[in-house]
Protein backbone atom coordinates (compact mmCIF):
# COMPACT_ATOMS: atom_id res chain seq x y z
CA UNK A 1 0.00 0.00 0.00
CA UNK A 2 1.49 3.23 -0.92
CA UNK A 3 2.09 6.26 1.67
CA UNK A 4 -0.59 8.44 -0.48
CA UNK A 5 -3.64 5.75 -0.18
CA UNK A 6 -2.51 5.98 3.49
CA UNK A 7 -2.78 9.74 4.17
CA UNK A 8 -5.80 9.96 1.58
CA UNK A 9 -7.92 7.26 3.88
CA UNK A 10 -6.99 9.21 7.07
CA UNK A 11 -8.14 12.54 5.75
CA UNK A 12 -11.00 10.35 4.53
CA UNK A 13 -12.13 9.20 8.05
CA UNK A 14 -11.10 12.64 9.25
CA UNK A 15 -13.24 14.21 7.10
CA UNK A 16 -16.51 12.10 7.60
CA UNK A 17 -16.08 12.11 11.31
CA UNK A 18 -16.27 15.89 11.15
CA UNK A 19 -19.16 15.35 9.08
CA UNK A 20 -20.92 13.26 11.93
CA UNK A 21 -19.93 15.68 14.82
CA UNK A 22 -21.56 18.09 12.76
CA UNK A 23 -24.79 16.82 12.28
CA UNK A 24 -24.42 15.15 15.93
CA UNK A 25 -23.98 18.82 17.42
CA UNK A 26 -26.59 20.52 15.53
CA UNK A 27 -29.46 17.99 15.63
CA UNK A 28 -28.67 18.57 19.67
CA UNK A 29 -28.86 22.09 19.31
CA UNK A 30 -32.10 22.05 17.42
CA UNK A 31 -33.65 19.41 19.95
CA UNK A 32 -32.38 21.73 22.78
CA UNK A 33 -33.49 25.13 21.36
CA UNK A 34 -37.06 24.91 22.64
CA UNK A 35 -36.16 24.10 26.28
CA UNK A 36 -33.46 26.79 26.35
CA UNK A 37 -35.90 29.02 25.05
CA UNK A 38 -38.36 28.25 27.99
CA UNK A 39 -35.88 28.61 30.55
CA UNK A 40 -35.00 32.12 29.35
CA UNK A 41 -38.61 33.15 29.53
CA UNK A 42 -39.02 31.43 33.18
CA UNK A 43 -35.88 33.24 34.05
CA UNK A 44 -36.56 36.35 32.88
CA UNK A 45 -39.99 36.08 34.39
CA UNK A 46 -37.96 35.19 37.83
CA UNK A 47 -36.04 38.46 37.92
CA UNK A 48 -38.97 40.69 37.02
CA UNK A 49 -40.84 39.07 40.26
CA UNK A 50 -37.01 39.51 42.00
CA UNK A 51 -36.69 43.23 40.98
CA UNK A 52 -40.68 43.62 42.54
CA UNK A 53 -39.78 41.89 45.69
CA UNK A 54 -42.53 39.56 44.78
CA UNK A 55 -40.29 36.80 44.81
CA UNK A 56 -41.68 33.81 46.30
CA UNK A 57 -39.20 30.36 46.09
CA UNK A 58 -41.80 28.16 47.48
CA UNK A 59 -44.46 28.86 44.57
CA UNK A 60 -43.71 28.22 41.22
CA UNK A 61 -42.20 31.35 39.04
CA UNK A 62 -45.59 30.67 36.52
CA UNK A 63 -48.03 30.51 39.10
CA UNK A 64 -46.72 34.18 40.62
CA UNK A 65 -46.38 35.53 37.16
CA UNK A 66 -49.64 34.89 35.99
CA UNK A 67 -50.88 38.63 38.33
CA UNK A 68 -48.29 40.45 36.07
CA UNK A 69 -49.77 41.74 32.93
CA UNK A 70 -47.16 42.36 29.52
CA UNK A 71 -47.78 45.45 27.71
CA UNK A 72 -45.64 47.45 24.91
CA UNK A 73 -45.01 50.86 25.47
CA UNK A 74 -44.34 53.31 22.54
CA UNK A 75 -41.74 55.89 24.01
CA UNK A 76 -42.10 57.92 21.11
CA UNK A 77 -45.66 58.59 22.25
CA UNK A 78 -45.62 57.32 25.86
CA UNK A 79 -48.52 55.47 25.75
CA UNK A 80 -49.89 51.50 25.03
CA UNK A 81 -49.73 49.72 21.24
CA UNK A 82 -51.14 46.87 20.64
CA UNK A 83 -49.35 47.30 17.05
CA UNK A 84 -46.54 44.37 19.02
CA UNK A 85 -47.13 41.67 19.85
CA UNK A 86 -45.34 41.34 23.36
CA UNK A 87 -44.71 37.68 23.29
CA UNK A 88 -42.94 37.95 20.05
CA UNK A 89 -40.97 41.54 20.68
CA UNK A 90 -37.70 41.22 20.88
CA UNK A 91 -36.26 44.48 23.08
CA UNK A 92 -32.67 43.84 22.83
CA UNK A 93 -33.10 43.53 18.88
CA UNK A 94 -35.49 46.15 17.80
CA UNK A 95 -32.11 48.17 20.04
CA UNK A 96 -29.78 47.07 17.23
CA UNK A 97 -32.35 47.89 14.05
CA UNK A 98 -31.76 51.29 12.76
CA UNK A 99 -35.79 50.96 11.62
CA UNK A 100 -37.00 49.28 15.14
CA UNK A 101 -34.96 52.39 16.66
CA UNK A 102 -33.60 56.49 17.05
CA UNK A 103 -29.61 57.21 17.41
CA UNK A 104 -29.53 58.72 20.64
CA UNK A 105 -27.17 62.37 20.16
CA UNK A 106 -24.42 63.02 23.01
CA UNK A 107 -26.62 64.88 24.80
CA UNK A 108 -29.39 62.55 25.24
CA UNK A 109 -27.47 59.59 25.22
CA UNK A 110 -26.78 59.87 28.96
CA UNK A 111 -26.76 55.30 29.55
CA UNK A 112 -24.14 55.06 26.84
CA UNK A 113 -26.58 52.94 24.68
CA UNK A 114 -26.03 54.98 21.65
CA UNK A 115 -29.90 53.88 20.42
CA UNK A 116 -32.96 53.22 22.04
CA UNK A 117 -35.50 51.36 20.67
CA UNK A 118 -39.25 52.71 19.59
CA UNK A 119 -40.90 50.40 21.69
CA UNK A 120 -40.45 48.73 25.35
CA UNK A 121 -41.87 45.92 27.46
CA UNK A 122 -43.39 47.00 30.57
CA UNK A 123 -44.70 44.59 33.23
CA UNK A 124 -47.97 45.69 35.18
CA UNK A 125 -49.19 43.92 38.64
CA UNK A 126 -52.87 44.73 39.31
CA UNK A 127 -54.68 44.86 43.37
CA UNK A 128 -57.87 42.51 43.38
CA UNK A 129 -59.93 45.86 42.75
CA UNK A 130 -58.30 45.75 39.09
CA UNK A 131 -56.21 48.43 40.33
CA UNK A 132 -52.01 49.36 38.78
CA UNK A 133 -50.27 48.03 42.04
CA UNK A 134 -46.79 47.80 40.39
CA UNK A 135 -45.19 48.91 37.42
CA UNK A 136 -42.27 47.09 36.30
CA UNK A 137 -39.66 48.52 33.63
CA UNK A 138 -36.99 47.05 31.60
CA UNK A 139 -33.39 49.32 32.37
CA UNK A 140 -29.81 48.74 30.51
CA UNK A 141 -26.77 51.26 30.64
CA UNK A 142 -22.97 51.29 30.60
CA UNK A 143 -21.45 50.88 34.17
CA UNK A 144 -17.38 50.30 33.84
CA UNK A 145 -16.77 47.22 31.35
CA UNK A 146 -20.19 46.16 30.50
CA UNK A 147 -23.77 47.08 30.09
CA UNK A 148 -26.21 46.20 32.93
CA UNK A 149 -29.07 45.06 31.93
CA UNK A 150 -32.13 44.84 34.82
CA UNK A 151 -35.56 45.62 36.19
CA UNK A 152 -36.99 48.85 38.10
CA UNK A 153 -40.30 48.50 39.90
CA UNK A 154 -42.22 51.76 40.81
CA UNK A 155 -45.17 51.82 43.54
CA UNK A 156 -48.58 52.97 41.77
CA UNK A 157 -47.64 56.09 42.13
CA UNK A 158 -44.89 55.92 39.24
CA UNK A 159 -42.19 57.48 42.12
CA UNK A 160 -41.60 55.59 44.61
CA UNK A 161 -39.42 52.88 43.98
CA UNK A 162 -40.70 49.10 44.74
CA UNK A 163 -37.07 47.46 44.36
CA UNK A 164 -33.93 47.59 41.71
CA UNK A 165 -32.40 44.66 39.72
CA UNK A 166 -30.23 43.45 37.44
CA UNK A 167 -29.62 40.00 36.04
CA UNK A 168 -27.20 40.59 32.92
CA UNK A 169 -23.35 42.63 33.46
CA UNK A 170 -19.87 41.48 33.28
CA UNK A 171 -18.81 44.21 36.10
CA UNK A 172 -15.70 43.24 38.84
CA UNK A 173 -17.01 40.95 41.22
CA UNK A 174 -16.63 42.73 44.95
CA UNK A 175 -16.77 46.43 43.52
CA UNK A 176 -18.82 47.13 40.43
CA UNK A 177 -20.40 43.43 40.73
CA UNK A 178 -22.26 44.42 44.17
CA UNK A 179 -25.12 45.60 41.93
CA UNK A 180 -25.65 41.78 43.02
CA UNK A 181 -25.30 42.26 46.57
CA UNK A 182 -29.37 41.69 48.46
CA UNK A 183 -28.19 44.28 51.51
CA UNK A 184 -27.35 46.91 48.01
CA UNK A 185 -30.75 46.09 46.62
CA UNK A 186 -32.33 46.86 49.68
CA UNK A 187 -31.95 50.26 50.11
CA UNK A 188 -33.71 51.29 46.72
CA UNK A 189 -37.36 50.43 48.12
CA UNK A 190 -38.89 53.32 49.59
CA UNK A 191 -36.86 55.71 47.34
CA UNK A 192 -38.44 58.35 45.49
CA UNK A 193 -37.75 59.16 41.85
CA UNK A 194 -38.76 62.85 40.39
CA UNK A 195 -38.02 65.87 43.04
CA UNK A 196 -39.74 69.05 40.71
CA UNK A 197 -39.99 67.32 37.67
CA UNK A 198 -36.84 66.15 37.54
CA UNK A 199 -35.41 62.78 38.04
CA UNK A 200 -33.46 63.13 41.41
CA UNK A 201 -32.68 59.79 42.50
CA UNK A 202 -28.86 58.52 42.21
CA UNK A 203 -26.22 56.99 43.98
CA UNK A 204 -23.97 59.09 46.30
CA UNK A 205 -20.32 58.32 47.67
CA UNK A 206 -20.61 56.47 50.62
CA UNK A 207 -23.74 55.52 52.57
CA UNK A 208 -26.52 57.99 53.18
CA UNK A 209 -27.38 59.69 55.98
CA UNK A 210 -30.63 59.47 57.08
CA UNK A 211 -31.11 62.85 58.38
CA UNK A 212 -29.62 64.30 55.22
CA UNK A 213 -32.74 66.75 53.65
CA UNK A 214 -31.83 64.92 50.04
CA UNK A 215 -32.13 61.29 51.71
CA UNK A 216 -35.63 60.23 50.22
CA UNK A 217 -33.39 60.24 46.55
CA UNK A 218 -30.17 59.06 47.66
CA UNK A 219 -28.70 55.40 47.13
CA UNK A 220 -25.58 54.12 48.98
CA UNK A 221 -22.51 54.26 46.29
CA UNK A 222 -20.75 51.26 45.58
CA UNK A 223 -17.24 51.24 47.58
CA UNK A 224 -14.33 50.93 45.09
CA UNK A 225 -16.75 50.91 42.31
CA UNK A 226 -17.50 54.75 41.41
CA UNK A 227 -17.41 54.21 37.38
CA UNK A 228 -20.00 51.15 38.24
CA UNK A 229 -21.62 53.36 40.58
CA UNK A 230 -22.03 56.58 37.99
CA UNK A 231 -23.27 54.04 35.43
CA UNK A 232 -26.22 52.68 37.82
CA UNK A 233 -26.97 56.27 38.37
CA UNK A 234 -27.14 57.40 34.56
CA UNK A 235 -29.07 54.32 33.24
CA UNK A 236 -31.90 54.73 35.79
CA UNK A 237 -32.04 58.53 35.02
CA UNK A 238 -31.96 58.09 31.58
CA UNK A 239 -34.94 55.31 31.96
CA UNK A 240 -37.02 57.04 34.38
CA UNK A 241 -36.20 60.53 32.36
CA UNK A 242 -38.03 62.15 29.23
CA UNK A 243 -35.99 59.73 26.81
CA UNK A 244 -37.39 56.58 28.68
CA UNK A 245 -40.33 55.64 30.76
CA UNK A 246 -40.99 59.74 31.98
CA UNK A 247 -43.94 60.21 29.48
CA UNK A 248 -45.40 56.88 29.89
CA UNK A 249 -45.69 57.18 33.44
CA UNK A 250 -47.19 60.99 33.77
CA UNK A 251 -49.78 59.20 30.83
CA UNK A 252 -50.61 56.36 33.22
CA UNK A 253 -50.67 58.59 36.23
CA UNK A 254 -53.33 61.35 34.26
CA UNK A 255 -54.87 58.08 32.81
CA UNK A 256 -53.90 58.87 29.27
CA UNK A 257 -51.77 55.47 28.66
Amino acid sequence: MSSNDSIRKTLIVAFSLCIVCSVIVSAAAVMLKPAQEINKTLDRKRNILAAAGMLDDSRSVEEQFAQVTTRVVDLRTGRFTDDIDPQKYDQRKAAKDSAGSKVLSSDQDQAKISRREHYALVYLVENEQGEIDKIILPIHGYGLWSTLYGFIALESDGNTVAGLGFYEHGETPGLGGEVDNPRWKSVWPGKQVYRDGNVAVGLIKGAVDPANANAAWQIDGLAGATLTARGVTNLVQFWLGENGFEPFLDNLNAGEA
